[in-house]
């Protein structure tokens, strides 16, 4: 239950960026009063990997960003990823934020055999063998 609030509070700061007294207060109830859902066993190690996952990202945003400044990227593909065995509600979220926290990817669904619908832009046209 700590993990949950910790997970909304934090979640909450990051879309309003604000830290005056109201908006704590506001973030708290919100954060209180939201239903709790029961958490699955997670393995520590995948908690640990996860952490420098999000650690790796921001520079990775960052840099795809001055790509598309500086190359505009005109084409787009849809491509399946597969996503790592016994996966909990958490680690799954935490995945489709981690793609879609980049800007040149975007989960469009993900599917309960493990797998993810990710839309990329990319500089050029793939070739197509025929």
């Amino acid at each position: 239950m700590i993990g949950q609030f910790i997970l909304r509070i934090a979640i909450w700061f990051l879309l309003t960026a604000n830290l005056s007294i109201t908006n704590i207060i506001i973030g708290v109830s919100i954060s209180l009063l939201m239903p709790h859902y029961r958490s699955e066993n997670i393995r520590f190690k995948d908690v640990v990997q996860g952490i420098g996952r999000i650690i790796k990202a921001f520079p990775q945003a960052y840099i795809e960003a001055i790509e598309m400044i500086l190359q505009p990227h005109k084409y787009e593909e849809v491509v399946m990823e597969r996503t790592r065995n016994r996966r909990s509600a958490g680690l799954i979220f935490l995945d489709v934020f981690l793609i879609t926290f980049t800007p040149k990817t975007l989960v469009l669904r993900h599917h309960e055999d493990g797998w993810y619908v990710v839309h990329h832009v990319i500089k050029r046209q793939k070739r197509q063998d025929s």
